[in-house]
């Protein structure tokens, strides 16, 4: 069940979900800061907890930015990053650091060409590599298709090639005035060729030069490659507050990589073949919850 209100222009979710054998949670959601919309978040979260408890529901789950004064106990591994553009794409360059300046430079030297487009096969096939390779299933096909189809001008896919060769690509939501890169996949040579480097720059680049203000790089949790990477780019990390209610017998799951419960299954998805790993991961990836 999802209950929406939407306030000054803005939108606030919860959602409550029935766990199952057969059922996940839908993929993950940035959802937004309940203070932003409620003037009494505490009144939200009572509500929520009940409409929890009346569907049968194991867990739920509260997302923001605000750590606030809720009930639910508060989980604090998660950051995101995100910064405002300048007009002038070669701006936008300088406030890069130095080093991962040069990394940018380096895609350029390459050679390396980015465009915009909706081809799916294209995107679906690096995208399924990589997911493969960090021991991830991968979502159906269709799921992007759909996001295509039904968000138009509001999703969009950047693809880099080398050579004409497809080598990296990016799917990308715009809400108002910023851009999120959301799925990203690549083919083991793009790092020797710093595919990703040049890739997010073009759409830096590319995003400043449409008017739009701020490039919202995303969440990732604390200590990992994901979170190094962003703040190589001169992103600052901005917590995320998460809370986390259980309402049955069970705990609330850690579905990170870094759970130790994972980390066979993790090592056995990387080596499976990729034909296998495209045809399992879409029929696994709602049960894994």
């Amino acid at each position: 069940m999802c209950v929406y209100n939407a306030r000054g222009g803005g939108l606030a979710c919860v959602f409550i979900w029935k766990w199952t054998a057969t059922k996940a949670p839908p993929p993950e959601q940035r959802l937004g800061t309940l203070r932003e919309f409620y003037a009494d978040a505490s009144a939200l979260e009572r509500r929520a907890i009940a409409m929890a408890e009346k569907e049968g529901a194991q867990h739920l789950e509260l997302r923001g930015r605000d750590p606030g004064s809720l009930s639910l106990p508060c989980v604090q591994r998660f950051y995101t990053f995100e910064r405002t553009l300048d007009a002038d794409p070669d701006a936008n360059l300088l406030l890069i650091p130095r080093k991962q300046r040069a990394m940018v430079r380096k895609g350029i030297a390459q050679g390396l060409e980015a465009d915009f487009g909706t081809d799916v096969e294209t995107f679906y096939a690096l995208y399924a590599r990589s997911v493969r390779d960090l021991g991830t299933p991968v979502y159906p096909r269709r799921y992007f298709a759909a996001l295509i189809e039904n968000l138009g001008e509001r999703c969009e896919m950047l693809v880099v090639r080398h050579g004409g060769i497809p080598i990296s690509a990016v799917l990308s939501f715009r809400y108002r005035n910023r851009i999120m890169p959301y799925y990203a996949g690549s083919v083991p040579i793009a790092r020797s060729l710093y595919a990703f480097d040049f890739m997010y720059w073009s759409l830096m680049r590319d995003a400043s030069a449409r008017g739009i203000e701020v490039f919202d790089f995303g969440r990732s949790v604390e200590n990992t490659g994901a979170f190094a990477f962003k703040k190589n780019w001169g992103f600052e990390p901005q917590p995320l507050y998460y809370r986390f209610g259980a309402l049955g017998t069970r705990q609330a799951p850690e579905l990170t990589p870094n759970n130790p419960r994972y980390r066979f299954a993790i090592w056995a998805w990387k080596h499976l073949p990729l034909p296998i790993a495209n045809r399992l991961g879409p029929w696994l990836w709602p049960m894994l919850a």
